[in-house]
Protein backbone atom coordinates (compact mmCIF):
# COMPACT_ATOMS: atom_id res chain seq x y z
CA UNK A 1 0.00 0.00 0.00
CA UNK A 2 2.85 2.37 0.80
CA UNK A 3 4.17 2.06 -2.76
CA UNK A 4 0.74 2.83 -4.22
CA UNK A 5 0.44 5.96 -2.08
CA UNK A 6 3.90 7.12 -3.13
CA UNK A 7 3.00 6.58 -6.78
CA UNK A 8 -0.17 8.60 -6.26
CA UNK A 9 1.87 11.46 -4.79
CA UNK A 10 4.32 11.23 -7.69
CA UNK A 11 1.38 11.46 -10.09
CA UNK A 12 0.09 14.57 -8.29
CA UNK A 13 3.56 16.11 -8.47
CA UNK A 14 3.64 15.45 -12.23
CA UNK A 15 0.18 17.03 -12.49
CA UNK A 16 1.61 20.12 -10.79
CA UNK A 17 4.43 20.24 -13.32
CA UNK A 18 1.91 19.95 -16.15
CA UNK A 19 -0.24 22.76 -14.73
CA UNK A 20 2.86 24.90 -14.36
CA UNK A 21 3.69 24.28 -18.02
CA UNK A 22 0.38 25.93 -18.95
CA UNK A 23 1.51 29.20 -17.35
CA UNK A 24 3.74 31.78 -18.99
CA UNK A 25 6.50 31.58 -16.36
CA UNK A 26 9.98 30.33 -17.23
CA UNK A 27 10.83 26.82 -15.95
CA UNK A 28 13.49 28.07 -13.57
CA UNK A 29 10.74 29.70 -11.48
CA UNK A 30 9.38 26.25 -10.65
CA UNK A 31 12.83 25.03 -9.63
CA UNK A 32 13.44 28.06 -7.41
CA UNK A 33 9.98 28.19 -5.82
CA UNK A 34 9.33 24.47 -5.23
CA UNK A 35 11.07 24.54 -1.84
CA UNK A 36 9.69 27.93 -0.74
CA UNK A 37 6.78 26.48 1.32
CA UNK A 38 9.40 25.03 3.68
CA UNK A 39 10.06 28.54 4.98
CA UNK A 40 6.87 27.92 6.98
CA UNK A 41 9.02 25.76 9.28
CA UNK A 42 10.26 29.02 10.76
CA UNK A 43 7.00 28.99 12.73
CA UNK A 44 8.66 26.42 14.99
CA UNK A 45 10.80 29.25 16.37
CA UNK A 46 7.68 30.23 18.32
CA UNK A 47 6.91 26.71 19.51
CA UNK A 48 5.35 23.50 18.32
CA UNK A 49 1.78 24.82 18.18
CA UNK A 50 2.53 27.81 15.95
CA UNK A 51 5.04 25.77 13.96
CA UNK A 52 2.48 23.10 13.18
CA UNK A 53 -0.11 25.73 12.27
CA UNK A 54 2.10 27.60 9.81
CA UNK A 55 3.57 24.41 8.34
CA UNK A 56 0.11 22.91 7.81
CA UNK A 57 -1.31 26.05 6.19
CA UNK A 58 1.49 26.06 3.61
CA UNK A 59 1.30 22.29 3.03
CA UNK A 60 -2.47 21.83 2.83
CA UNK A 61 -3.53 20.72 -0.63
CA UNK A 62 -7.07 22.04 -0.18
CA UNK A 63 -5.71 25.57 0.27
CA UNK A 64 -3.42 25.07 -2.73
CA UNK A 65 -6.28 23.92 -4.96
CA UNK A 66 -8.49 26.81 -3.78
CA UNK A 67 -5.77 29.35 -4.64
CA UNK A 68 -5.23 27.78 -8.04
CA UNK A 69 -8.97 27.75 -8.81
CA UNK A 70 -9.36 31.37 -7.71
CA UNK A 71 -6.43 32.31 -9.92
CA UNK A 72 -8.00 30.45 -12.84
CA UNK A 73 -11.44 31.98 -12.30
CA UNK A 74 -10.14 35.54 -11.98
CA UNK A 75 -7.39 34.96 -14.57
CA UNK A 76 -4.61 35.86 -12.11
CA UNK A 77 -1.60 33.85 -13.20
CA UNK A 78 0.42 34.70 -10.07
CA UNK A 79 -2.30 33.19 -7.88
CA UNK A 80 -2.34 30.11 -10.11
CA UNK A 81 1.44 29.86 -9.69
CA UNK A 82 1.18 30.05 -5.90
CA UNK A 83 -1.47 27.32 -5.88
CA UNK A 84 0.59 25.09 -8.17
CA UNK A 85 3.76 25.52 -6.11
CA UNK A 86 1.94 24.75 -2.84
CA UNK A 87 0.18 21.75 -4.42
CA UNK A 88 3.35 20.36 -6.02
CA UNK A 89 5.43 20.89 -2.90
CA UNK A 90 2.87 19.09 -0.73
CA UNK A 91 2.84 16.13 -3.16
CA UNK A 92 6.65 16.05 -3.18
CA UNK A 93 6.80 16.15 0.62
CA UNK A 94 4.27 13.35 0.98
CA UNK A 95 6.16 11.28 -1.58
CA UNK A 96 9.18 11.53 0.73
CA UNK A 97 7.09 10.73 3.82
CA UNK A 98 6.59 14.20 5.28
CA UNK A 99 3.00 14.82 6.25
CA UNK A 100 0.95 17.49 7.98
CA UNK A 101 2.23 18.16 11.49
CA UNK A 102 0.74 17.50 14.89
CA UNK A 103 1.31 20.02 17.68
CA UNK A 104 3.49 17.50 19.59
CA UNK A 105 6.50 18.37 17.45
CA UNK A 106 7.91 18.50 13.94
CA UNK A 107 8.53 14.78 13.63
CA UNK A 108 4.90 13.83 14.39
CA UNK A 109 2.86 13.79 11.17
CA UNK A 110 -0.39 12.41 9.81
CA UNK A 111 1.76 9.89 7.88
CA UNK A 112 3.52 8.69 11.00
CA UNK A 113 6.60 9.66 12.93
CA UNK A 114 9.52 10.94 10.85
CA UNK A 115 12.75 9.03 11.33
CA UNK A 116 11.15 6.01 12.93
Amino acid sequence: MKTILKLEELGLFILGIYLFSLLSFEWWWFLILILSPDFSMLGYIFGNKSGAFFYNVFHHRGIAVLLYLLGSYFNIELLQLIGIILFSHAAMDRFFGYGLKYEKGFKYTHLGEIGK
